[in-house]
């Protein structure tokens, strides 16, 4: 299977090991909790997706890569014990904890996090004396003499042997006692984990029309060629960041994370043409329906690669004001929970300013724990650190007042101006996805250009949340023309799963959801 598909098993799975029943124990005891066993080729996101389920869990992980551990970490460090048995004393060999197992102790003593995934990659590429603790590990849940604590899954991972000369097998008796998934590359599984995770849109606008450049590990009479996810996804940030530096990245920086001569001189070419077409379109001017009879002309008449690239373009920057405006939102929604519990918590022993403060810093280490605990997402942590910026910020504001009454009359002014900027944003956010569709009908009517925009924003989890929260005239007339039979039912389903709601949002709407 895909490895989303991995994802949703894995995560299932999970729920179910930590379902409780009346009395509060686990339906399923911690012993008879089978081990997920993760199999699959190198750098398809099997670390990935366990820090996915842990942060959408809310649960705790500690992950540990096996083939740097020896048998003392593992098992811990011997020592003599002094036993009495029957009345005469003995000395017995014993053992200290597992570094392994205490460092589950100390995440839960330093962030509170009870439950979580402990997930041990690369497993079967262990060293012969640490094999044995592996199978006895993934067979009863014990390092040594110490228990897995109750409440965290144990979770693995590891290369077939065809990828990797130091793989050992499992025998029957461990098979049997374990969840074995096996995963292989899926290029439509990594596109949807790439919406969310901010990849490079020359990386997935390439890779649409290349798929076979997608994954690629074989060993040829010139060496090994290694094309990965993960390349992908480095590269992908690199491209990034030497854009904001103002650095040409050229074919030498590609075969870096693209270990294959052919396909990082193919992605060199396509991404120098990438940055062209974003030199020659103005892309705001596009959006905003401003754009020229000449852009229009060369748009409509440009041969397939120019078109997929300019679309591209466009969707990138409509699906970048849409998260900003998103996370935005979400803060904004966070910060009123927060005003609700100042109001709550007024008193005569602590100043506006101070409890503020504090709620401030509360917000500030609970966000620093989950980090630490990997129990919240890289977009989550962004809103979080944005809510605390803005409770901090309030809280200078009302340092100036003496009285709750008048801290209550700024933070309300404050408010009505944050939801004002977000009204703006949404107002922008919608234009430019209005704009986008209106610039495909006014260039290529509702030909194959169209349906890519429409599937394209339907695929993007914040723009179907956008969409559905505020509405978009111009995507539900094409949803509803373009995306038929199969493909319609598939996203239908998608939204049902996703139980978003629409809003018509009107410019002066609170979108954060009422007033405090």
């Amino acid at each position: 299977m895909n490895i989303s598909k991995a994802k949703i098993q894995i995560k299932n799975a999970v729920r179910a090991y930590l379902s409780r029943d009346a009395n509060g124990d686990y339906v399923i005891p911690t012993e008879k909790q089978r081990p997920v066993l993760l199999i699959g080729p190198p750098g398809i996101g099997k670390t990935a997706v366990m820090e996915q389920i842990a942060s959408e869990l809310g649960i705790g992980i500690m992950a540990y890569s096996m083939t740097h551990h020896t048998r003392q970490s593992a098992i811990g460090l011997p020592f003599i014990s002094h036993r009495k048995y029957n009345g005469v004393e003995y000395d017995v060999t014993e053992y200290t904890m597992s570094e392994i197992i205490a460092s589950i102790y100390d995440l839960m003593e330093e962030t509170g996090v009870r439950e979580g995934i402990l997930f041990l990659d690369e497993i079967n590429c262990v060293s012969e004396t640490l094999a044995p603790l592996m199978l006895q590990l993934l067979q009863y849940k014990v390092f040594g003499r110490h228990r897995i604590p109750d409440g965290w899954i144990i979770t693995a991972a590891g290369n077939p042997p065809e990828y990797n000369d130091s793989v050992r097998e499992f025998d029957i008796v461990t098979l049997d006692r374990v969840k074995k998934i096996d995963v292989e590359p899926d290029y439509e599984a990594w596109k949807g984990y790439a919406a969310g995770a901010g990849i490079h849109p020359a990386v997935t606008a390439f890779l649409d029309g290349r798929r076979d450049r997608f994954y690629s590990v074989e060993t040829t009479v010139s060496g090994r060629r290694i094309v990965t996810p993960r390349g992908w996804e480095d590269l992908s940030g690199m491209l990034r960041l030497y854009e904001q530096n103002s650095i040409d990245a050229d074919r030498d920086l590609m075969i870096q994370y693209l270990q294959d001569p052919e396909t990082a001189s193919e992605f060199a070419v396509y991404y120098d043409l990438y940055r062209k077409y974003q030199s020659e379109y103005p892309v705001s001017d596009i959006l905003s329906g401003k754009y020229s009879e000449e852009i229009r002309q060369r748009a409509a008449e440009a041969g397939f690669d120019e078109v997929y690239t300019l679309t591209g373009l466009l969707l990138e920057r409509v699906k970048e004001d849409v998260r900003d405006c998103l996370d935005e939102l979400h803060s904004a929604e966070k910060l009123r929970e927060y005003i609700h519990e100042y109001k709550s918590s007024a008193d005569d022993q602590t100043s506006p300013s101070e409890n503020m403060d504090r709620i401030a810093a509360r917000v500030r280490d609970e966000l620093a724990a989950a980090a630490k605990a990997g129990s919240i997402s890289r977009n989550e942590r962004a809103v979080m650190r944005k809510t605390a910026d803005m409770l901090t910020d309030l809280a200078m504001k009302i340092s100036r007042v003496s009285g709750y009454d008048e801290s209550f009359d700024m933070i309300r002014n404050s408010y009505s101006e944050i939801v004002r900027n977000i009204n703006d944003e949404v107002s922008v956010s919608r234009g430019n996805m209005s704009g986008l569709i209106k610039f495909a009908e006014d260039c290529w009517g509702d030909g194959r250009e169209m349906l890519l925009i429409v599937t394209e924003l339907t695929a993007d989890p914040s723009c179907v949340d956008f969409i559905y929260r505020f509405g978009c005239e111009e995507y539900f007339r094409h949803n509803e023309s373009l995306l038929t039979g199969e493909i319609k039912s598939r996203i239908d389903e998608k939204l049902a799963e996703l139980e978003l709601y629409t809003n018509s949002g009107e410019t002066g709407t609170d979108h954060t959801g009422g007033r405090f």
